[in-house]
């Protein structure tokens, strides 16, 4: 009895200790019950990869078991605006793209969440630049030769894309608005159909992510004229970055970002965010983002918060100059 009535005790004491220290008893015991993380494209994509990558690791840390749901469709919209309707308490995750975060803002007026409102951003889990690619046949052989060539065939030189708004298809509008030529849109549905097409011939040039083409360079496959990255990348160390090749202020990363329902708990956001670092940053974990051509950043929600506005600011710029829309 004496057991059962200091327990009680110790009991009433921890209640009146979380309420002390303003966390609700919920919260105190966070999490204690599994975590979905929706990420809102089909399996096997940037986003899922990276989701799936971390989710083993995030649920070590939480103790909970970490579910990852695919619900794809409108560019990233709809798993989007699923997450904006859940409910703030740290059960519900969104893993997406530059895309769902930085450019659909700046490309649809009738969006259905706003990412600088409607969520707690967490953190950039991982980046990636983009890197100028041709056919092998193409008779430019760097980025000056291109440029060149450019101008010489106004209107002439295809760039695949994964899809109008895309990562690859706004580089390549900043490229050209950058240069001062002009090309021709050729957009795809997915990188993979626009690489397969730039192999084959059937296009000459585009902007991919370093994992989704660093084979078919070392292959000969594909000619790499430069990447977006502020340094050279260690997949394709000969390859020159854009400055060095002469083009300005074109840095350029693909990214993907962790968010959730805009209200989370202090404490357990800065719980999620610590915890989602942690697993990005964990040793097994990086070296296979690494093999994909991904470098970890696994950043804060306050420098997500202040990078984001300035990504949706910038992509605006480009879309607004190159007059893109969306049916």
């Amino acid at each position: 009895m004496k057991i059962k009535a200091l327990s009680g005790v110790l009991g009433v004491a921890a209640f009146i200790a979380v309420a002390a220290g303003g966390l609700h008893p919920a919260v105190a015991q966070y999490p204690d019950r599994p975590l979905t993380v929706i990420v809102p494209f089909p399996p096997g994509g940037a986003s899922d990869v990276t989701a799936r990558l971390v989710s083993p690791k995030l649920s070590e840390q939480l103790g909970q078991s970490v579910v990852v749901d695919n619900k794809a469709g409108a560019n990233g919209a709809i798993g989007a605006a699923a997450v904006k309707q859940a409910k703030p308490d740290g059960y519900t995750l969104l893993v997406g793209s530059i895309g769902v975060f930085g450019i659909n803002p700046a490309l649809f007026r009738d969006l259905r969440y706003d990412p600088l409102k409607d969520f707690d951003l967490l953190s950039v889990i991982v980046r990636t630049p983009n890197v100028l690619v041709v056919n092998p046949s193409f008779p430019a052989k760097t980025v000056g030769e291109l440029v060149e060539y450019l101008k010489k065939n106004p209107d002439k030189v295809s760039f695949a894309s994964s899809g109008t708004g895309s990562s690859d298809h706004l580089t390549a509008a900043l490229f050209l608005e950058k240069t001062g030529a002009t090309g021709v849109h050729v957009p795809y549905k997915g990188g993979g159909p626009a690489i397969n097409d730039l192999v084959a011939g059937q296009v000459n040039a585009s902007f991919q992510n370093l994992g989704a083409i660093v084979q078919q360079v070392r292959a000969g496959k594909l000619r790499a004229l430069a990447v977006t990255s502020a340094t050279r990348v260690p997949a394709l160390p000969d390859v020159p970055t854009m400055a060095e090749a002469g083009v300005k202020d074109l840095e350029v990363y693909s990214w993907q970002a962790a968010a959730a329902p805009r209200g989370l708990p202090a404490a357990v956001k800065e719980k999620l965010v610590a915890d989602l670092a942690a697993a990005a940053r964990s040793p097994d974990v990086k070296a296979q983002f690494e093999q994909l051509g991904f470098e970890v950043v696994a950043g804060t929600g306050q420098q997500f918060d202040t990078f984001l506005a300035g990504e949706i600011g910038r992509w605006r710029q480009v879309i607004e100059a190159a007059k893109i829309t969306v049916e």
